[in-house]
């Protein structure tokens, strides 16, 4: 294999295919890149076993100034071959593969030789089948992704809280996640190909496979996803995500979120979450993360209180406190990581007592979808 390609562009290539390599494989071929290259172009390869990536680099595409002089395919050891890449100097690269697996990378007058493995021996990513595919909103699943994430769990002792739980069907994306404290979801209009319109899709992809896929797709249009038994994948232009499905039952969440509501506050999101930041500044300091809200007919307030170091409070500038007065402490880092995927928006709080999980929503509904948008965290009690 020998090809020649314009450097700058191939670092971007190399530096997506990446986030699906892992040091820490117990497979060592897997701590290495897969280059494979023929007539139409290159392709780049990478995985952990739990997500992989491949991205097509076509020689058609000028910007990448792509010359196959020889095909082939070699596997990289995928840090030092990086590292050695972004260190040349030179606009062009050339990489060729000469005998006992022994790769040449040349650019100016540097000159590298390493040790790499034959392609033969990467394992094979799974077969798809592309008769049933679902067309997303690429800009609009990017911020699906970027609202839910954020309630999904660290903790392993739980493996099904770690992933969003996705389910298409009736025309809406529905994607939840909860961590047992708080609950993020957003429901989205998609328009289903005829041949899967009675179809359902109920699947759950783990929360870190989903945040690379949002860095790395590109803003086009729209992005393919296709779901197998244990693994979906997503498919832009010229890029394949695969991640692998958790498997299990998710809790039901419906049951989670309130109809109703005893006490309300309305106020810009933006104004919400600086006041809480600053009410918390005291709270991770001391031993208890927490801050208390205080509503009443004429006053809404935000507390803190820190026996190490001292108390802060707070007024709030709010638009409009309805229904019964009341006190609720809770975490206040759930509280921000949710109003920060409100920007600057109203959002309307909604309280049905101190001890049972408020609900935090946008105040403009601009979808006919109920609950289409809703982030819910569990207070804490303090008595």
């Amino acid at each position: 294999m020998k090809f020649t390609i314009n450097r700058p562009a191939f670092i971007k290539y190399l530096t997506d295919v990446q986030r699906a390599i892992s040091s820490r494989t117990t497979i060592p071929i897997l701590t290495g890149v897969k280059i494979t290259a023929d007539k139409q172009g290159l392709m780049l390869s990478g995985s952990d076993s739990d997500i992989s990536i491949e991205i097509f680099i076509p020689i058609s595409d000028d910007t990448n100034q792509l010359e196959v002089q020889e095909e082939g395919g070699i596997v990289l050891p995928a840090r030092i071959f990086s590292e050695i890449v972004k260190k040349m100097s030179d606009e062009k690269l050339t990489i060729e593969v000469g005998e006992n697996f022994q790769t040449k990378i040349t650019s100016a007058n540097a000159f590298f030789t390493i040790n790499s493995i034959n392609v033969e021996n990467y394992p094979y990513f799974p077969v798809i089948d592309s008769n049933e595919v679902i067309t997303l909103p690429t800009n609009l699943f990017k911020q699906v992704i970027q609202h839910t994430v954020i309630a999904t769990s660290t903790q392993e002792s739980r493996p099904i809280l770690t992933g969003v739980n996705i389910t298409i069907e009736n025309g809406t994306l529905k994607a939840v996640a909860t961590d047992s404290h708080r609950l993020s979801q957003r429901i989205i209009p998609i328009t289903m190909p005829e041949n899967l319109k009675e179809n359902s899709y109920k699947v759950i992809i783990p929360g870190k496979s989903l945040v690379e896929l949002s860095r790395i797709v590109e803003d086009q249009d729209t992005i393919e996803m296709m779901v197998t038994e244990n693994q979906v994948l997503f498919k832009a232009e010229n890029l394949y995500f695969y991640s692998r499905l958790l498997e299990g039952y998710y809790p039901d969440t419906n049951r989670l979120i309130p109809n109703n509501s005893t006490t309300q506050l309305v106020m810009s999101a933006s104004e919400l979450l600086q006041a809480t930041d600053r009410s918390s500044l005291l709270s991770h300091e001391g031993k208890n993360n927490v801050i208390k809200l205080t509503i009443s007919p004429d006053n809404v307030e935000l507390s803190g209180n820190s026996p190490e170091i001292g108390t802060v409070e707070e007024d709030l500038n709010y638009e409009d406190a309805t229904g019964d007065p009341l006190v609720i402490s809770f975490n206040p880092d759930y509280l921000k990581d949710a109003l920060r995927t409100f920007g600057h928006q109203n959002v309307t709080v909604s309280f049905t007592s101190a001890i049972r999980p408020f609900t935090v929503v946008p105040t403009e509904n601009n979808t006919n979808i109920e609950q289409a948008f809703i982030q819910l965290i569990t207070p804490v009690r303090t008595y």
